[in-house]
């Protein structure tokens, strides 16, 4: 029968430990793991375009009110409540019979003073020959005169309550001033039209072009006005912007514009500089009162530094940026770069920051796997335009 021996099997695991330990132990990283692996670019100075954005009202660049401007009874309306009119197109109808009656008797009056101007300029015509010969007297003669001046007088008094009368009969015919969008009808068939106070019909907005209301807050312009006499910023020659403006909606408007107004002083109640785009909004694709995301390009920041916006962190003392440096022992490891930002700009893949202050040409930065990095700490490089294989997909 076999025996079995027991001290050779307990020396069996035994040297295979201690072969294990006389191998070379691997490459470690921090706490026992190996450096993460990192892409980085190259900091480059580069001519940015800067948009401005701010909030901002829409508004008809026309927004006219229809009043009454005769008082009578409104008889009838010609136009649907929210339809696109066009200037001249009637609107109301204000009972016209009381003014066709004030029409009338003012025409007759000025057949009357017509009538009696005749007379007097007849008369005065007899007597100038027989006050030549001296066969009238002077003070006849100078009343005849004076009696046609009178009835001239008259009749352009007549024919002055005839245009009156006849302006007035036009006003019962309400007609849109402007084309525009039609606002919902304030009276209806019926009621009374005072030309005071209590006569508002209706309104009319024109929206194409239309007006986009917005305020720039006394802070940025100045900080703009600033960087601009330091040459860090160079505005648009005669402040000619181009105006986009953002929906709602996150989507893009599909008409530009331009900037037409900028007040010269500050709104006390507000703390704002109020200002006006001007946009074409075919079709009225826009309506009035809508509130939008205006955006101000044109500016340009010479010789300016820009960055992903993922390589830009967070911390109590403030925003930083990775760096690629060297350790003591001479490898490569993650140095923590505090950074002064300013607006963000539209880079080849996505949105990056304006670095204002804390970057120099040439520096390489880190833009990704920075949640495995601590400051300090040893990093791998990835090869040039090859994505680090911890990186994950978008």
């Amino acid at each position: 029968m076999r025996q079995h021996h027991p001290r050779i099997a307990t020396l069996v695991p035994l040297t295979v430990l201690i072969l294990a330990a006389c191998g070379k132990p691997a490459e470690q990283g921090m706490h026992g793991f190996p450096p993460p692996e990192v892409s980085t670019i190259q900091v480059k100075t580069q001519d940015l375009p800067v948009s401005f954005e701010y909030v901002g009202e829409t508004a008809g660049s026309k927004e006219v009110e229809i009043r009454g401007r005769v008082n009578g009874i409104l008889e009838k309306r010609s136009y649907e409540e929210g339809s696109f009119v066009k200037a001249g197109q009637p609107l109301f109808l204000i009972d016209p019979k009381p003014y066709e009656a004030q029409v009338a008797a003012a025409e007759a009056e000025v057949v009357s003073a017509e009538a009696r101007q005749a007379q007097a300029r007849r008369e005065a015509a007899r007597l100038k020959p027989l006050i030549e010969e001296k066969a009238t007297s002077q003070k006849e003669y100078d009343d005849a005169v004076s009696n046609e001046q009178l009835a001239t007088a008259a009749l352009k008094a007549a024919q002055a309550r005839l245009k009156g009368a006849r302006l007035n009969l036009d006003y019962t015919r309400v007609t849109a001033p402007v084309s525009g969008i039609s606002g919902k009808a304030a009276k209806s068939e019926g009621s009374l039209v005072s030309a005071g106070g209590d006569s508002l019909l209706t309104t009319v907005v024109q929206v194409d072009p239309l007006y986009v209301n917005f305020g720039i807050s006394e802070d940025d312009q100045l900080k703009l006005s600033r960087e601009a006499a330091e040459g860090k910023i160079k505005l648009p020659e005669g402040n000619q912007y181009q105006v986009s403006l953002r929906l709602s909606d996150g989507t893009t408007f599909d008409q530009t514009g331009k900037l037409i107004f900028t007040d010269a002083r500050v709104n006390n109640q507000t703390g704002t500089i109020d200002s006006r785009a001007e946009l074409a909004n075919p079709g009225a694709k826009l309506k009035s009162g809508q509130f939008v995301r205006v955006m101000l390009s044109g500016a340009v920041r010479p010789n300016a530094i820009a960055v992903p916006q993922g390589a830009v962190l967070e911390s109590g003392q403030g925003k930083f940026v990775y760096v690629v440096g060297k350790g003591k022992d001479g490898g490569v490891v993650a140095e923590a770069r505090p950074v002064k930002v300013g607006e963000w700009v539209n880079l080849e893949d996505g949105k990056g920051w304006v670095v204002k202050d804390g970057l120099k040409a040439g520096d390489s930065i880190i833009v990704d796997n920075l949640v495995k990095i601590r400051p300090g700490a040893p990093v791998k490089l990835a090869a040039p335009g090859q994505a680090p294989a911890s990186k994950p997909k978008a």
